[in-house]
């Protein structure tokens, strides 16, 4: 089959959990021998990058162009909004002229399935229905009014609060509205299904688990420093920010002068300065984007995944079981994995309950390596790329 992924932001570098997604999803179709299109607008202007070995194979093999695109927003703007129908974080990922690129791509290009990534790009749908006939796939990596609503709730100051919801309302009836234009959809869990459904979708629906390339995940445990807790995730992403500093908040004096007696790490990409203030020296360590991710997860064996808020499926969870990492996370956090606490993954919801699960883990290393032992199994049972792009296909086909 030929192909066309569209992306709101470039794939490149795989540093969070949408470019790991697009990445493998576009490896696992070259692989199985289809041709991939990449078309993505780049909000980031990530020119400077340069790519590893990995991502310039990956390149080679697809056609790829990226549009730059201007996404900041004033003051003014957001103003104007507040007496708008829709939301300005959906907005500004419309460019006339990338609409304008894409529709010559269609013309000079005949494809068999056109896949959005995500609700932004879904602002182009009425142009490619226009211009092509091809399937056209919706891949929802969250059921994005959810996490507005979620991020709503817990805000205490009232403005914070309706404003969030404000967002949240105009969002969904923006997805209210597209759900159906498509000709399916592609979703992470069984919950973002159900949601769909509930809105009244009527078009075919695929459940379809994050998928890796296991062979790029190697755990060495001579490498790993125990006890060690540590948190990895990008944090422009809100829900992320949100239940880091939660985190910090709740345990920075138990880290510093209690009875936790384990540093801690906080590294990604787009961490604000002011996390700068959580840094103890020796206890608490804030270090940002780190060189190699995989490295990272390694070299520390107790990760946490506290998220308050959000939807889908972490990519970083399924990346920390692949590496035989002992995690724990919320239930929220741990969404769309079929795992089984104390077993492959440790739940804990509140304050009390992550605090006892890393008493429990900070003391018992022989119980961390099980866990991480089972959660790799799962992952080579559920989450292996090349099954699930098979199962992708096959729901293209079925669409066909």
């Amino acid at each position: 089959m030929n192909i066309l992924i569209l992306t709101h932001r470039v794939p490149f570098p795989q540093n969070s959990g949408y470019p790991i997604v697009v990445c493998n999803t576009i490896r696992g179709l070259v692989n199985l021998g289809h041709e991939v299109s990449l078309v993505a607008l780049n909000a980031k202007k990530n020119n400077h990058h340069e790519n590893n070995e990995d991502d310039i194979d990956l390149l080679s093999k697809i056609n790829y162009r990226a549009f730059d695109i201007d996404i900041n927003v004033s003051v003014f703007d957001v103003a104007v909004n507040l007496f708008s129908k829709t939301s300005f974080n959906i907005n500004r990922y419309y460019e006339p002229e990338f609409e304008r690129l894409l529709i010559r791509e269609l013309k000079n290009t005949a494809y068999d399935i056109i896949q959005f990534e995500g609700l932004l790009v879904s602002l182009y749908l009425s142009a490619v229905r226009k211009n092509s006939k091809a399937k056209l796939i919706y891949r929802a990596h969250n059921i994005e009014n959810q996490i507005w609503e979620r991020l709503s709730q817990q805000k205490s100051d009232p403005f914070k609060k309706s404003y969030l919801k404000m967002h949240a309302k105009r969002i969904k009836n923006y997805e209210l509205l597209q759900l159906n234009n498509f000709d399916g959809i592609a979703v992470f869990t069984e919950q973002d299904k159900s949601t769909l459904l509930e809105y009244g979708t009527k078009i075919p629906i695929e459940i379809l688990p994050l998928g890796i390339n296991l062979e790029h995940y190697h755990p060495d445990f001579s490498k790993t420093d125990f006890p060690s807790l540590f948190f990895l995730g990008s944090l422009d992403w809100l829900p992320n920010r949100e239940g880091i500093e939660w985190f910090l908040e709740n345990f920075h004096k138990e880290l510093t002068e209690g009875d936790l007696r384990v540093r801690f790490y906080v590294a990604g990409n787009d961490i604000p300065e002011r996390f700068d203030d959580y840094e103890v020296m020796g206890k608490i360590f804030i270090q940002g984007e780190v060189d190699d991710a995989l490295e990272f997860l390694n070299s520390k064996s107790i990760m946490i995944v506290p998220l308050l808020s959000g939807g889908g499926m972490r990519v970083k969870i399924v990346e920390g079981m692949a590496m035989q990492k002992c995690i724990i996370s919320t239930s929220l956090g741990a969404e769309g994995i079929n795992y089984e606490n104390n077993v492959n993954i440790l739940i804990a919801n509140n304050q009390d309950e992550f605090y006892e699960a890393i008493k429990i883990c900070i003391a018992d290393e022989a119980f961390c390596k099980y866990i991480g032992l089972n959660a790799r199994k799962l992952t080579e049972e559920q989450h292996d790329v090349n099954k699930v792009t098979k199962n992708l296909v096959s729901f293209y086909e079925t669409l066909i």
